[in-house]
């Protein structure tokens, strides 16, 4: 399967969200999964390098327009870069091409992937992908959204959501899909 692994991009070498994201992407590539990032820093640089050290395919979705603002390329972990234009384009192609994604912590990005994946998630014909969020943070975030306007969400699309306390959960959570998947 292809995994998305979406997060913040401060994470830096020897902090424990880097070293997460790394051991994330280590899993993920040892379970055979693509992994698949945003192709820059952060998580995205250490799930990529952790899948790499796996001995994984990894992809890279960048984008020019993040180029120019941030000055920077894709890590050297990212064997198969797909360029686009806009962050927009960046965005989309991993939503659009992915099978089941990991939400790391991270900032208003990491929210707005999410938000879009769900979104697409609840308004797609295609088969059902796996969504996995990592930590309480994102736990307490989607109670208190759905607490208080969950009026708006169909019960069966609230749930399209799972929660892991870590990253060996999240692993699991992805795996279990996979052999789930391939049943039906």
């Amino acid at each position: 399967m292809k995994v998305a692994v979406y997060g913040g991009a401060a994470p830096k070498p020897g902090e424990p969200a880097y070293e997460d994201a790394r051991q994330l992407g280590f899993l993920l590539g040892q379970s055979g999964h693509t992994v698949m990032t945003g192709g820059y820093i952060g998580v995205m640089e250490a799930a990529s390098r952790g899948a790499s050290e796996a001995g994984a395919h990894v992809i890279g979705s960048t984008c020019t327009q993040l180029e120019a603002w941030r000055g920077t390329k894709a890590n050297q972990w990212v064997k198969e870069e797909w360029k686009h234009e806009t962050l927009r384009d960046r965005l989309y192609a991993l939503v659009e091409k992915c099978d089941a994604a990991v939400m790391m912590p991270g900032g208003v990005g990491t929210l707005a992937e999410l938000a879009v994946m769900w979104n697409e998630e609840i308004i797609s014909m295609k088969p059902a992908r796996r969504m996995v969020l990592v930590g309480k943070g994102w736990q307490k975030t989607i109670e208190v959204f759905i607490a208080e306007l969950g009026d708006y969400l169909h019960l069966q699309d609230q749930k399209r959501v799972y929660f892991a306390e870590d990253i060996h959960a999240a692993v699991e959570l992805i795996n279990q899909f996979e052999v789930e998947t391939q049943k039906s």
